[in-house]
C-alpha cells in the first residue's frame, strides 16, 4: 500500500475526456484536537484501466487540503489531488440521486414562482397607492363638474376593488406555494436520509491505473470544523472519603459528515499551531501510571462462552444444552434457557452437573454470559474443586467460571507524549455533524484527598470547602469546568487548572453554610485624629468563625491590611491577631483548627497616617 503526501494540483477537466467515476468515502476514524480532526476514511470503487478522474464524496466540507493524505495500491498512480464543495458548477456534472434531483427541481420552480408573485404583490400595492394619491388631488383641485366627478367615483371604486381582489388572490397563490414548498423540501429531507447524510465537499482525483481492479482509497485531512473541551464530574460523599472523578470530554463537530460508529481519539495537541521558536516552560517528570489496563478483546465473532472452549483446560459447552443464533451484526447469543457450561476435573461429571458462572461478583447463569458482547470482557477465570467451594459453597462444586467485565477505565488508553496528551477510546462514537455537545466519557479516577476550609472575610463572608490533591500530575488532567456533588447534592461547578507549578492541585468543593463568619468593625476603637498638616486613621476588625459542623474542621483564613507607594501615607500594622504576616503583600494568614460547635475570634487593626488636606478614595 502506498502513502502519499498529494501536492494539491489543479489539471484542466479538458484534459481529461474520460468519464468521472464516483465513490462515497466512511469514515473510519477521527482524532479530534482542540480546534481540529485528523480524519480517516475508506473509499471503494471499481478502477478501470488507464486514467480516470475519480469523484469521493462524502468528505468535510472544509478542510485544509494542504494535509490531505491517500494511500493507494502499488498498481496506482495518483496524479492530482483537488479540493472542491461546489462539484456540480465547476465542472457541469450532475451526479446526484434521480429521485432526489426531481424534488430539487420542484422546489427551483416554486421558489420561482414565489418570487413572481412578490413582484406582482409589490406592483399592485403601488398601484393602490398611486390611485389613492390621485384621489386626494382630485379633491384639493375640485374644479370637476357633477358628472365628472360622478364618473371619476366609478372609475376609482371599480379599479380600486379590482386591485384588491388581485392582492387576496396573489396572497392565497402565495400561501399555496409556500405550503407546497415546505411539502417538498419535507420530501428532500425524507430521500435524503434514505442513506447516510453527505456532505458537499468531495475531493477530485486524477488517477492512473495499470490493470482493471477493485481499489481502497485510504484518505486522511485536516479539518477546522470539530472541537473538544474536558468536562469533569467530582463526586464525594463527605470529607473522610476520596474524590470519585469522572473524566468526560465534550465534543462538537460541524463537518458536514456524521461520525458514526468511528475510533475515536482525543487530543490536547494542536495541529494549527504556529511554527514560531518556542519559549521555555518549566519541565515536571512524572512517574508512568501501570494501573491502567486494557483488557483482551475477544473475536467480534465469537460468543464469550463459545471463546472459553479449547483455551480453558476441562472446559466443555454441552450443545444439546446450549443453541446459539448469530445476529446479523455477527454477535452470536443463546436462544435456549436449558444452556450449560460444564467443567471437567478428574472424572465426568453427571449431565445436570453445570458450572457455576459468576459476573462481576454476581452469581449468573449462561444465557445471561452468552448475551455479553465479547469486546465488553475484560477477563476470564476459571476456578476448580475445593477451591470453588470454598469460595461459594456448594454451588461451586461443579467448578465456578469468574467472568469480569470492563468498566469505564478499560476502554480508554492514556499516552502521555512530549508536546500533547492522547486519549484512545476503543467504544465506537457515533458524532454527529449538527454542532451540538456529545458527551464522552473517558476515565473514572478515585482521588485521595485533604480537605480544608477556606475564606476572606472581608470579600466573603462564607467559608469554601476546598479538597488538595497531591502528586496530581500522573492523572493527565487537563484545564477544564468539572461539575460538583457533594454528599449526593448538585452543589455548582468550579475551574480545575493543573497547568500551574505547585505540587498541590486545589479543587473547589462548593460553599458549607454550617460555618458561620463575621467580620465587623469595632466602632470604639477606630477612629480619625488630625494631627497638624497630618490625618490618622485608626481601623479595628474583629473576625468570629463558628463551627456548626458536628465534626472538627482546619479552616485557612485571610484577611490584609493595606500598604503603601506614596512616601507621604505610612501605615502601621498594630495588631496582627497572631497571624502569619506577609509584609510584601499585606496579606495575613491564620490556619485554624476549630473542633465541633467551637468558636474562635480574631482582632486586627492598623493605622493609616496622610495629609488632611487630600483624601484616599480606597481606605476602609
Amino acid at each position: 500500500m502506498k502513502k502519499l503526501f498529494i501536492l494539491i494540483l489543479v489539471f484542466p477537466s479538458l484534459l481529461f475526456s474520460q468519464k468521472s467515476v464516483f465513490t462515497t468515502a466512511k469514515v473510519k476514524a477521527a482524532t479530534v484536537y482542540f480546534n481540529a480532526a485528523l480524519l480517516t476514511e475508506t473509499a471503494s470503487l471499481n478502477l478501470p484501466v488507464g486514467t480516470s478522474e475519480v469523484v469521493i464524496k462524502n468528505v468535510a466540507n472544509y478542510l485544509n487540503e494542504n494535509t490531505i493524505q491517500v494511500g493507494v495500491p502499488n498498481s496506482v498512480t495518483v496524479l492530482s489531488v483537488q479540493f472542491t464543495n461546489n462539484y456540480i458548477s465547476e465542472f457541469d456534472i450532475d451526479e446526484t440521486n434521480p429521485a432526489i434531483k426531481k424534488v430539487r427541481d420542484s422546489i427551483t420552480l416554486v421558489e420561482k414562482e414565489l418570487k413572481k408573485m412578490a413582484i406582482l404583490t409589490n406592483s399592485t400595492n403601488q398601484t393602490i397607492n398611486l390611485l389613492d394619491s390621485n384621489q386626494n388631488v382630485a379633491g384639493v383641485n375640485s374644479g370637476l363638474n357633477v358628472t365628472e366627478l360622478m364618473k371619476l367615483v366609478d372609475f376609482y371604486k371599480t379599479k380600486r376593488t379590482e386591485l384588491a381582489y388581485n392582492i387576496t388572490d396573489l396572497s392565497e397563490k402565495t400561501v399555496q406555494l409556500e405550503l407546497k414548498l415546505q411539502i417538498l423540501k419535507d420530501k428532500l429531507e425524507v430521500n435524503s436520509q434514505k442513506e447516510d447524510k453527505l456532505s458537499s465537499g468531495k475531493i477530485v482525483l486524477q488517477v492512473m491505473n495499470e490493470i482493471a481492479e477493485p481499489v481502497t482509497f485510504n484518505i486522511s485531512y485536516i479539518t477546522n470544523t470539530a472541537t473538544w473541551s474536558p468536562f469533569y464530574d467530582l463526586k464525594a460523599e463527605n470529607t473522610t472519603t476520596p474524590i470519585n472523578m469522572i473524566y468526560k470530554a465534550q465534543v462538537v463537530q460541524n463537518s458536514g459528515i456524521d461520525w458514526k460508529k468511528v475510533k475515536l481519539t482525543l487530543s490536547s495537541g494542536n495541529p494549527n499551531q504556529s511554527n514560531q521558536q518556542p519559549d521555555l516552560n518549566s519541565w515536571f517528570l512524572n512517574f508512568e501510571d501501570s494501573n491502567y489496563y486494557r483488557g483482551n478483546i475477544y473475536n467480534k465473532n465469537s460468543s464469550p462462552v463459545m471463546a472459553l472452549e479449547g483455551k480453558v483446560s476441562g472446559l466443555k459447552i454441552d450443545d444439546n444444552y446450549q443453541k446459539f443464533d448469530t445476529l446479523p451484526n455477527g454477535r452470536i447469543i443463546a436462544r435456549e434457557s436449558n444452556s450449560r457450561i460444564v467443567l471437567r476435573g478428574s472424572r465426568s461429571l453427571a449431565r445436570g452437573s453445570n458450572a457455576l458462572i459468576v459476573i462481576d461478583g454476581q452469581i449468573s447463569t449462561a444465557e445471561i454470559l452468552a448475551t455479553l458482547p465479547p469486546e465488553s470482557i475484560k477477563s476470564t477465570n476459571i476456578v476448580k474443586g475445593a477451591q470453588g467451594t470454598a469460595l461459594y459453597g456448594e454451588q461451586g462444586k461443579n467448578g465456578v467460571v469468574v467472568v469480569t467485565t470492563k468498566q469505564m477505565d478499560d476502554y480508554t488508553s492514556i499516552t502521555e507524549n512530549q508536546l500533547n496528551v492522547t486519549f484512545d477510546i476503543d467504544i465506537p462514537y457515533d458524532v454527529l455533524s449538527n454542532g451540538k455537545i456529545h458527551s464522552v466519557a473517558m476515565k473514572e479516577l478515585k482521588l485521595p484527598a485533604t480537605y480544608k476550609y477556606f475564606a476572606v472575610p472581608r470579600v466573603d463572608n462564607e467559608a469554601f470547602l476546598i479538597a488538595e490533591i497531591n502528586d496530581y500530575s500522573k492523572y493527565n488532567l487537563l484545564p477544564g469546568v468539572a461539575n460538583i456533588i457533594f454528599e449526593n447534592m448538585y452543589v455548582g461547578k468550579t475551574n480545575i487548572n493543573p497547568n500551574q507549578t505547585t505540587d498541590t492541585l486545589s479543587l473547589g468543593m462548593g460553599r458549607d453554610k454550617k460555618i458561620a463568619i463575621k467580620r465587623e468593625k469595632i466602632v470604639d476603637k477606630s477612629g480619625t485624629k488630625f494631627l497638624s498638616s497630618y490625618k490618622e486613621q485608626t481601623f479595628t476588625y474583629d473576625i468570629t468563625v463558628r463551627n456548626n459542623k458536628k465534626e472538627a474542621i482546619v479552616m485557612i483564613l485571610k484577611d490584609q491590611y493595606p500598604l503603601s507607594t506614596d512616601k507621604e501615607i505610612t501605615i502601621e500594622l498594630l495588631d496582627d491577631g497572631k497571624a502569619k504576616v506577609n509584609s510584601e503583600t499585606g496579606i495575613l494568614i491564620w490556619n485554624l483548627n476549630l473542633e465541633a460547635n467551637e468558636t474562635k475570634k480574631i482582632r486586627i487593626s492598623y493605622k493609616v497616617k496622610y495629609p488632611k488636606d487630600k483624601v484616599i478614595e480606597n481606605l476602609n
